[in-house]
């Protein structure tokens, strides 16, 4: 199983039981609680990432590098993800101090009884695409009707699912469904009209591909691009998650707020030196080569940047659309992410307000509204 295959079964873990079911979850007293503190006095921390050591996370691995946690008193110990792994789970588990998590996925675990709360909604848009070859004609969700339609599953669809319900398509009868793999083989071999991308990997697999027409790389211009952000259907995705039960304690309280002011300028020092992001993340073990890593940092950071509100600000009509499509949209099995409004406890902006001013104080740009993205250049396969 590749990289890119694992990773995205660790980021939509099952909506159903297996995944994200709490039954065998131990109580408190079970499960291993944070030490008070570490050598030097410093606060241990540990965050739970949704996969691997990649540039999806360059941020973290920046802030601990730079030593902006431990400028606030936090030892911070990244945990990577696994096959075996749904964040949210191990942070209501207490196994974890906070998690990187999408807010759907999230959402259902808080649905099924894991006590988290958003802190800070790191991305503020969404990464998830559905591409196709410009010769195929399909320029808006509307023309995917009677195409092959290529989903993920797993909770991945729903942006889809709701785009095509907007444009008047029966997903379950103007659209055959295809399954599709955690990669791009499937457009590239014609098994499907349109397939699912993150902007950050899948589509870059694109342009590592050499075309056999030409014989050179694929460029943007052999794709169309449907972006869930323009079309309207855009859902939160990474954000940082804390224990709602823990945050009833100041101690917590303030360490969250640490921990989220180190990480914002963690994105902060991605954005505006992307190369050295990438670097680091390459450096702390990453397995994809260095073209398509420059490529997933700067594309996270089109995610990030520019937050006009301040980075990790939760946007509540961006939320409220998250939420009403996780409510009302149907899977093809005829499920939806969740059957109740969430509730006050699911976000807060208490934590990141107090983390952004601390930021701006100290002369750090938590909007980035002169941000500019690098034009990268793929290698063959991203290496």
């Amino acid at each position: 199983m590749s990289p890119a295959v694992s990773r995205r079964l660790v980021l939509t873990g099952a909506l159903g039981a297996g995944a994200l079911a709490l039954s065998g979850c131990g109580s408190a007293d079970e499960t291993a609680a944070a030490p008070a503190a570490g050598a030097g006095g410093l606060t241990p921390v540990r965050l739970q990432l949704q996969w691997v050591t990649q540039g999806q996370f360059a941020g973290y691995f920046a802030a601990v590098e730079q030593g902006y946690y431990r400028d606030e008193g936090l030892d911070v110990q990244i945990l990577e993800g696994g096959t075996d792994i749904v964040p949210q789970t191990v942070l209501a588990q207490q196994q974890a101090d906070f998690a990187i998590a999408w807010v759907p996925k999230a959402l259902a675990s808080r649905e099924q009884g894991a006590g988290i709360t958003n802190v800070a909604q790191v991305f503020q848009r969404s990464g998830t695409l559905q591409v196709s070859f410009k010769d195929a004609g399909i320029a808006a969700p509307a023309d995917l009707r009677g195409r092959k339609v290529g989903n993920w599953g797993f909770g991945n669809e729903y942006e889809l699912f709701a785009a095509m319900t907007e444009a008047g398509l029966d997903p379950g009868a103007d659209v055959t469904l295809v399954q599709q793999q955690f990669d791009m083989l499937g457009l590239l071999q014609g098994d499907v009209d349109a397939a699912q991308a993150m902007t950050y990997n899948e589509y870059a697999q694109l342009l590592e591909a050499v075309d056999p027409a030409t014989g050179q790389l694929h460029t943007a211009a052999d794709f169309t691009v449907l972006d869930w952000n323009d079309v309207g259907t855009a859902m939160l995705q990474d954000a940082i998650w804390a224990n709602t039960e823990r945050l009833s304690d100041p101690a917590y309280q303030e360490t969250t707020v640490r921990f989220v002011k180190a990480s914002l300028k963690g994105w902060a020092y991605a954005r505006d030196e992307p190369e050295a992001a990438r670097d680091i993340v390459v450096a702390k073990g990453s397995t994809l080569g260095a073209s398509h890593q420059l490529w997933q940092v700067n594309e996270v950071n089109k995610l990030v940047w520019p937050a006009p509100a301040g980075a990790g600000v939760v946007d509540e009509a961006a939320w409220a659309r998250t939420v009403e499509i996780a409510r009302g949209t149907r899977n093809a099995e005829g499920r939806t992410v969740i059957t109740q409004d969430p509730g006050p406890e699911a976000w807060t902006n208490e934590y990141v307000e107090k983390a952004l001013a601390e930021l701006e104080a100290e002369g750090v740009d938590v909007r980035g509204e002169a941000f500019t993205p690098l034009a990268v250049t793929l290698a063959e396969g991203g290496a």
